[in-house]
């Protein structure tokens, strides 16, 4: 009858007797609420945590990819330049082979040359000595 009295203004007993405002299963589904509540804040902190630590290492990896990737633009234009060094390099040998050859076009002129001046001098010195 005291619980009746009590519940009817808005006061109740707990299993250890002491005064509540809320009735003892609305206080209980409080704390279970409060408690999954607590277990959910956990969860979404540790989740929080598990994200920041992958979007770190998603981070690290990009900066990595991009390390990697100006690596293999540099190495592409150093190639580049190279190959067009050794482009340049056997352009001048060509011109410097065509150079040789003209060169060693007129000597065999002059060779050829300085042969028949030196038969048609032997010729002469022959009919000079012939005629004495």
């Amino acid at each position: 009858m005291a619980q009746a009295a009590l519940g009817s203004a808005g006061l109740h007993l707990d299993e250890l007797n002491k005064l509540r405002v809320l009735e003892p299963e609305v206080a209980a589904q409080t704390a279970q609420l409060r408690e999954e509540c607590r277990a959910f804040v956990d969860k979404t902190a540790e989740f929080q945590k598990i994200v920041g630590s992958l979007i770190e290492l998603i981070d690290q990896l990009a900066k990595a990819a991009e390390s990697e990737k100006m690596k293999a633009i540099g190495a592409r234009n150093l190639l580049k330049s190279i190959a067009k060094q050794r482009e340049a390099q056997e352009q001048q040998l060509q011109a410097l082979i065509a150079e040789k050859k003209m060169q060693l076009e007129r000597y065999r002129i002059e060779y050829e040359t300085l042969c028949k001046i030196e038969a048609d001098q032997n010729e002469f010195i022959d009919q000079f000595i012939f005629q004495k």
